[in-house]
């Protein structure tokens, strides 16, 4: 017999359809904004300015789709746009080979310091300027809660394994193109990783 839904009361279903209209209208403001005024994604703005801030402009591909709660495979057709638009390059990680690092170039620097202001002004309109300095803190303690239990489900649920880069693998697959082998290699590398976590009865992120 399955167990009755442990169904939302009014206040919870009040607090999370206000998370969820959060969750669909804040990504389309700021993607509207972004458009209008420099012709990225937010994805695309978070893409870069993860590169902005790294030592050297560069980092792995698997690092930067970390640190921007990416998909690897999503990360790899999004810089591959952007490589072509001449707003960042890849290339081989000089200490393994195996990875394959994005690194921001000049034009792609000029265009995350033009596009900043923009980005800020409209963050500050749509979240932070409607907000008392104690709602930021809650803000930023329900942001953090919520991401860490997603994140905590996600990894309980199945822990990685390296079938679980295989669509990873499939989306370089399916572009011939020979500037896609480094994004097969950087998954396989990935794959390995995730296969000697699960071999020692643990998870962990791909090695950085």
């Amino acid at each position: 017999m399955h167990e009755e839904p442990r169904w939302l009361d009014d206040h919870e279903l009040q607090g999370w359809m206000a998370l969820a209209s959060l969750i669909f209208k804040l990504p389309a403001a700021l993607d509207a904004q972004l458009l209008r005024d420099n012709k990225l994604t937010l994805f695309d703005y978070m893409t870069l300015s993860g590169l902005s801030m790294s030592p050297g402009r560069a980092l792995r591909l698997s690092d930067l789709a970390t640190m921007i709660s990416a998909s690897l495979s999503r990360l790899s057709n999004v810089v591959k746009r952007l490589e072509q638009r001449g707003l960042l390059r890849r290339e081989p990680d000089p200490e393994n080979a195996r990875y394959t690092l994005a690194v921001l170039t000049d034009a792609g620097w000029d265009l995350v310091v033009a596009a900043a202001p923009g980005h800020v002004e409209a963050v500050r309109r749509y979240v932070i300027d409607g907000l008392t300095k104690e709602q930021i803190e809650v803000l930023r303690q329900v942001g953090c809660s919520v991401a860490s239990r997603v994140s905590e489900g996600l990894a309980a649920a199945r822990p990685p394994t390296p079938e679980d880069h295989s669509a990873c693998l499939a989306a370089a697959a399916d572009d011939a193109a020979a500037d896609d082998a480094a994004t097969a290699a950087e998954c396989a590398a990935a794959a390995e990783a995730a296969g000697e976590s699960v071999a020692a009865g643990k998870t962990v992120a791909p090695r950085s």
